[in-house]
């Protein structure tokens, strides 16, 4: 862990904390995030000729390869959705929510206390604590 790394850990595990929420809990909401962030770079494409896709029809993942005139398309566990379920118990836990914002260039996961809800969680999530230490 870097010394950045480590004083934004520190920051969030205070953050957090201010709101009843343990160091364990703490990294297991970063362990969510990565994973989260993980999923969305491999949605978007993360350069190699593989991506996960959802079934239109069914919303279920698939490992799917475009490359060389191939189409190959392989069923995988939904890490998105597990995570999601993970970080909403751990949220609703402490009177709070958990929202994925679902691009992959920025923080994945917030964590909102109910003062920062000031409209739908999708316009206002960042007013929220950004579970990310990177």
């Amino acid at each position: 862990m870097t010394k950045k790394q480590a004083v934004n850990y520190a920051r969030l595990c205070e953050s957090l904390s201010a709101c009843g929420v343990t160091r364990s809990e703490v990294d297991s909401l970063i362990r969510i995030e990565r994973t989260l962030q993980h999923w969305a770079e491999r949605e978007c494409g993360d350069g190699s000729d593989w991506a996960i896709e959802r079934d239109d029809v069914t919303g279920k993942p698939f490992d799917v390869y475009h490359g060389e005139g191939q189409a190959l398309r392989y069923p995988v566990a939904d890490r998105e959705a597990g995570a999601k379920r993970r970080a909403d118990v751990i949220a609703r836990a402490h009177g709070l929510t958990a929202y994925h914002q679902g691009d992959c260039r920025g923080c994945m996961l917030y964590i909102l206390r109910p003062g920062d809800m000031t409209g739908a969680a999708d316009s206002c999530y960042t007013n929220g604590i950004a579970v990310c230490i990177d």
